[in-house]
């Protein structure tokens, strides 16, 4: 079980968004969804993935000696064969600045938790743990269960963050080995989160009713990001709020606010941020966050 290997691209230490107490996330990569506003883009794609910084470049040429690649620069941007295989340990060699870099990595359970533990004190102190992030965890089911289940045997709390979007026995099986789920609900309309998401949410919707169901004593976090002129109005949030209390004990709601915080790294990645330059309001934001308390306590 420690031998068994994850793609990896991040392992964030001192994290206090990711679940109770002082956390440490791994982020996985691989999702099924293509959110127009995804702040991990990097995420995305099941495989490691070239990136390049142009803040970092110093344009000193060592990469276009490489000729696989097929590395060359365009209006001072530098592009690649994204379609061919690459050897990572060469891409850290050539560039001396990590502007051209390898985004995933594969790493084996015992290495993660080794990582993990490194901050054991901290989760002792603020009853914090492990939380696995992505990108979907799920996309990685048999890792994900390794790296839950060895986390338990070394009492570490575990917790995921998730679209829910999975077979249901996949999610039953992790749930099994969970303390704290953090899920997301991002639209109650399954229209709208076909047409911002690319799948549809009745698997998400339904999967939760069943692990509410089938794990009443199991922590349940339901978050809704308000995105501008997806789910920012009243109705969409209503409904949510309407479907959150509906699950019963044990789960909270929260509302999280639009950012843009990952845009710059669509451009590391060559990719067009869909969501330009839109803004949700302060004043909006904290409306809809009392129409959802409305719901929830009245």
């Amino acid at each position: 079980m420690e031998k068994e290997k994850g793609l990896v691209f991040n392992i964030q230490h001192f994290s206090v968004h990711d679940g109770p107490g002082i956390r440490t996330v791994v982020f996985v990569k691989g999702c099924p969804l293509r959110c127009k506003w995804c702040a991990n883009p990097e995420s995305q794609v099941l495989k490691s993935e070239l990136a390049w910084t142009k803040k970092e470049c110093i344009h000193c040429g060592s990469c276009l000696k490489n000729k696989t690649q097929n590395f060359h620069f365009e209006d001072d941007e530098l592009f690649w064969n994204k379609n061919s295989d690459f050897d990572a340990k060469e891409i850290e060699r050539i560039c001396p600045t990590k502007a051209l870099h390898v985004i995933g990595q594969e790493k084996t359970v015992e290495e993660i938790l080794q990582e993990v533990e490194k901050d054991s004190q901290f989760f002792s102190q603020s009853g914090g743990g492990l939380t696995v992030s992505g990108g979907e965890p799920l996309s990685q089911p048999v890792f994900l269960q390794a790296l839950l289940e060895e986390a338990g045997k070394r009492k570490i709390h575990r917790a995921i963050e998730t679209t829910g979007f999975a077979k249901y026995e996949v999610f039953k099986s992790v749930c099994n080995h969970l303390d704290y789920l953090l899920i997301d609900v991002k639209t109650y309309d399954e229209k709208l989160h076909v047409e911002n998401t690319g799948v549809s949410n009745k698997i998400i919707l339904e999967n939760l009713k069943k692990i509410r169901k089938e794990f009443p004593e199991l922590k349940i976090k339901v978050r809704t990001p308000v995105i501008p002129g997806v789910n920012d109005t009243e109705k969409e949030i209503k409904d949510i709020a309407s479907f959150v209390k509906e699950l019963g004990c044990n789960t909270e709601y929260e509302l999280l606010k639009y950012h843009k915080l990952g845009g710059p790294k669509y451009e590391t990645l060559h990719r067009v941020y869909k969501m330009g330059q839109v803004d949700l309001p302060e004043e909006k934001y904290a409306e809809l966050k009392k129409s959802a308390e409305r719901i929830l306590y009245e």
